[in-house]
């Protein structure tokens, strides 16, 4: 029986090979794997990574040698060509004499039609790229293709049309190359050219030996125009004389031309060969980018070390997203409280009763001390319960849960006009001026309450100089119209758009009726729309919605009425403030951080930037739109990781990878951050969570500067005199960090993309003068 069985387990073993597989590492092997069974038995000895390779193994000495070889021709770039063909021949192992010869060659042709630094450039962006061939290039039958590409180029020409009217910005690369379709219907919006390019840009920027806000003679301002203004059907007209006879010519947005848009565009996001049709362009563009990382990480690389003095610590970064309300931290805002009850104890900081109240009497009546106050009593941080509950999160403004404290310490409009919070927003900024590198857009509340609100806010940042060359500021319009009418506050949503919009008018036809709020807009730099998204809108915005005058019921206005009245309000001012040759504004909106996506649309046609975007990740279509027209977008995953989305499942990164505009910013230090420096803490978590390179966070930084709202003139000084032109040659690594090989990845990228849907466009025929509606897919 033995036998029998021995006879079959020979008969079913496998032949012997024909040729040996023994090879002279076996032995080698046998050692390792010895080692690591014996290393692996020893509790003691286990390391953090206990299967490592032994230093003197083969594939650590292969490792370090071709590591080495990438020092040494990163070294020797600058020096002789001979030197750099010798590098070359031992990193590619190029062993004959006509590979040697052919290198010499291709470098000497370099070296006669180039200058060194020239050619240094013409190197780094020698990468490996990756392309795609044969006539279906997107996977999508072609009558597919044509169709999306006709109705995403209609879609990229509403935002350029929008962009244009308002003044505000359209990406200059999506601009060209749809100008292959209609040279009539495209224009380049641009409207930061207001400074010619220099040779080269000082470093750091120039900045003013003076304080903007000390010293200033108001009696020298610019002269009165002698118009006037009035608002009528929620849109301020300006006329060229008291009288209202005759009404200045400014672009108005047309209401019906918008809703017809805005339909277009929510039928297209919901077009089932459409969604297709860019989800797999997204999916493609991930793995593209991943490919390129696999490819060009280590020349990458090697083209920061190259660079001088320059890394991450010491780049330009921009805080996009923060409220100025919440810009310190918790231990900051503590120390202030008590700082503040030991110098000014006797301070009247509050009316109660008609009687006034010391900061000492505010807080014994609390029945605590400056000894009791800690971190967990101010309770201040958001924490698991504030997760999908913004009534939560708003009620973590309050310190020790008082409104009270919220009002003196955190408010510009209190009985000390608003003194303490000037001193701890100062505090912030010095902070900033000391870290030297990182800059911040602060958004300050203009509720529509009342017509003094501007001249109260403008009142307090004068007065107390609140002013830093780190910081600019956007105003943010909180979306609460119910309450103010809940509360016989406002009669109707007109009254709230004329609080709101006429003292910006009335300072830009005539300063010196309000001087300081002339002098507080130059340093404004846009408007912000805020509020918890995720509240359920009971109105769809349309041809038939009420008008503002006759917006009387208490029920909120939809989210896209808000946005549209600021945006047709903020285009005409901008014409006008135009004309006088002042600064004008962009529309920055909080948008897609929960709600409907519709929300999204509204941002897409409407805003230069957008604050959160989360929901673009449900929504392939409005992600491809905004990739290929460049949208900002300011991201705060830790933000959103207390409030609606678990950082793990944050899309910061997908959105990086396919090349969207995306970058860093804090939100709300004061709820979500612990140390001295947010911004810093928020870029170091993301590159733990996500490894990011040194190369990612360059990049994300200076999208920050790009998206920011600070001067051409700075931008200049920050990222180079050319940083306005397309693709690498709008970088200047000395400056950004960011190598040449990343924005060429970028740029090509997005050109190949554009390319595609254009070529489609031409085959089918259509223009954007063809306003065929999307049709309804499955």
């Amino acid at each position: 029986m033995s036998g029998d069985l021995r006879e079959r387990q020979k008969s079913m073993s496998l032949p012997p090979p024909q040729v040996s597989l023994h090879t002279a590492m076996d032995g080698k092997y046998k050692d390792i794997t010895e080692e690591l069974l014996a290393r692996s038995l020893v509790d003691g000895e286990v390391r953090s990574a206990p299967y490592e390779f032994p230093e003197d193994t083969p594939i650590e000495q292969l490792e370090e040698k071709r590591h080495r070889l990438e020092r040494q021709i990163s070294q020797d770039i600058r020096l002789e060509p001979e030197i750099l063909l010798r590098a070359k021949q031992d990193f590619l192992k190029t062993d004959s004499t006509a590979d040697l010869q052919s290198l010499r060659e291709k470098d000497e042709v370099m070296v006669d039609h180039h200058e060194l630094q020239e050619k240094e450039t013409v190197i780094e962006r020698q990468f490996q790229r990756v392309t795609i061939s044969g006539e279906e290039k997107c996977g999508v039958p072609f009558s597919d293709l044509a169709d999306s590409a006709v109705c995403i180029i209609k879609a990229l020409f509403i935002r350029q049309k929008y962009m244009c009217v308002s003044m505000q910005d359209f990406c200059s690369t999506t601009s060209r190359l749809l100008q292959q379709l209609s040279h009539t219907h495209t224009q380049h919006c641009s409207f930061n050219k207001d400074m010619p390019d220099s040779g080269d840009a000082p470093v750091p920027p120039p900045v003013s030996e003076t304080h903007p806000y000390e010293g200033q003679e108001f009696t020298i301002l610019p002269p009165d125009l002698g118009y006037s203004c009035s608002i009528e059907h929620g849109f301020v007209h300006v006329y060229t004389s008291p009288t209202h006879s005759t009404e200045l010519d400014l672009p108005y947005p047309d209401l019906q031309e918008f809703i017809t848009d805005m339909n277009f565009m929510m039928a297209l996001i919901i077009n089932g060969p459409v969604k297709s049709f860019c989800y797999r362009r997204l999916q493609y563009l991930s793995s593209k980018f991943q490919m390129h990382i696999l490819l060009n990480e280590m020349k990458e690389l090697a083209a920061q070390k190259q660079v001088p003095h320059r890394d991450f610590y010491n780049i330009r970064k921009v805080d996009t997203h923060i409220h100025a309300s919440s810009c310190m931290n918790q231990k900051h805002l503590l120390r202030f409280i008590k700082r503040a009850m030991k110098k000014y104890p006797d301070e009247v900081v509050h009316m109660e009763g008609g009687r006034g109240q010391t900061l000492t009497e505010v807080f014994h009546n609390m029945n605590l001390t400056a000894y009791d106050l800690s971190v967990d009593t101010l309770d201040m941080h958001a924490d698991r319960n504030t997760f999908h509950r913004f009534d939560k999160f708003n009620s973590k403004y309050n310190p020790i849960g008082e409104s009270i404290l919220r009002e003196i310490f955190i408010k510009t409009d209190n009985h000390i006009q608003g003194k303490y919070f000037a001193h701890i927003v100062k505090e912030v900024m010095s902070d900033l001026e000391e870290s030297k590198y990182q800059n911040a857009e602060l958004r300050l509340s203009v509720y529509g309450r009342s017509r003094d609100e501007w001249d109260k806010l403008a009142e307090w940042a004068v007065t107390h100089s609140v002013y830093s060359h780190n910081v600019r500021w956007l105003i943010q319009i909180p979306r609460l119209y119910d309450v103010y009418r809940s509360k016989r506050q406002l009669m109707n949503f007109q009254q709230m758009l004329e609080n709101i919009f006429l003292p910006l008018f009335e300072a830009t036809i005539s300063p010196n009726t309000h001087p300081k709020l002339h002098l507080f807009l130059q340093h404004v730099v846009g408007f912000d729309s805020v509020d918890d998204e995720s509240k359920p809108e009971h109105h769809v915005f349309s041809l038939y919605s009420p008008r503002p005058d006759n917006w009387t019921e208490e029920e909120n206005p939809p989210y896209s009425y808000y946005l549209y009245y600021t945006y047709a309000n903020m285009t005409v001012l901008n014409h006008l403030r135009r004309r006088r040759g002042f600064n004008t504004f962009v529309l920055r909106p909080h948008c897609g951080e929960a709600g409907p996506v519709h929300h999204l649309v509204s941002g897409f046609m409407l805003s230069a930037n957008i604050s959160h975007g989360l929901m673009l990740r449900k929504v392939p279509v409005l992600q491809y739109l905004y990739y290929l027209a460049q949208v900002g977008i300011a991201m705060s995953p830790l933000s959103n990781n207390s409030l609606f989305l678990s950082y793990h499942r944050n899309p910061l990164y997908e959105y990086l990878s396919r090349g969207l505009m995306v970058s860093l910013s804090t939100d709300d230090p004061l709820q979500f951050h612990f140390t001295k420096e947010p911004l810093m803490e928020e870029y170091s978590i993301a590159a733990q969570v996500w490894k990011l390179s040194s190369c990612d966070m360059c990049e994300l930084a200076r999208n920050s500067v790009l998206m920011s709202g600070f001067s051409h003139k700075v931008k200049i000084s920050w990222l180079g005199a050319g940083y306005m032109r397309e693709g690498p040659d709008g970088n200047e690594i000395r400056r950004s960090n960011v190598p040449d090989i990343r924005l060429a990845f970028r740029h090509e990228t997005l050109c190949d993309e554009l390319q595609l849907i254009i070529q489609a466009a031409h085959i089918q025929g259509a223009g954007p003068e063809e306003e065929t509606p999307p049709s309804m897919g499955p």
